[in-house]
């Protein structure tokens, strides 16, 4: 009797598992090849958040490399009036030139001294052929999953999620996003 207790114990603390530890810190992809990031990329899902809440479909962001090295960033995506909404912005790289770190910014270019217009972007996991992308950053408060097509192939998706899982996302947050 004693023992077939102490296996009803033991079996519902291995059901149970562990309490829930901190993520280890965010890591990065090794590099990015700026020139073959740049583009239009199609979001395939996010965490919602207050900047995008009028986007409702066909969301997507082209970055465009500048001469000065800066990078343009035109978001855009159809609201629910079927109608174009666009916020122009500007990124740079925090790093070397191959840095995955970037700093992003759509308020006003006359407010790019004040640190807190530049939000982080971590490109986190990059296929090797740039065909998807996943974005976020340090603190997982933002996610981005994007691909070169306005649909990304099932499995992808779904290897992609146990990824993020693994890396300490939360997937009840995940938003798929319409094309």
């Amino acid at each position: 009797m004693a023992t077939g207790l102490l296996a009803l114990a033991l079996s519902a603390f291995v059901a149970i598992g562990p309490a829930q530890s901190e993520p280890a810190p965010l890591q990065t992809v090794p590099s990015v090849d700026v020139p073959r990031y740049m583009g239009t990329w199609h979001e395939i899902a996010k965490y919602p958040n207050w900047f995008q809440k009028k986007c409702v479909s066909s969301t997507q962001a082209t970055y465009t490399l500048q001469t000065d090295g800066r990078v343009q960033v035109l978001n855009r995506c159809k609201t629910d009036k079927g109608e174009w909404s666009e916020a122009l912005g500007a990124a740079r790289q925090i790093g070397g030139p191959n840095s995955p770190r970037l700093k992003v910014r759509f308020a006003p270019e006359w407010l790019s001294f004040i640190p807190l217009v530049w939000g982080d972007y971590w490109i986190i996991d990059l296929d090797p052929d740039y065909q998807w992308v996943v974005v976020s950053e340090p603190d997982r408060d933002y996610l981005w999953i994007l691909s070169r097509t306005p649909q990304m192939p099932a499995a992808t998706y779904q290897e992609l999620l146990g990824r993020l899982h693994d890396r300490g996302f939360d997937l009840k947050r995940i938003e798929p996003s319409r094309p």
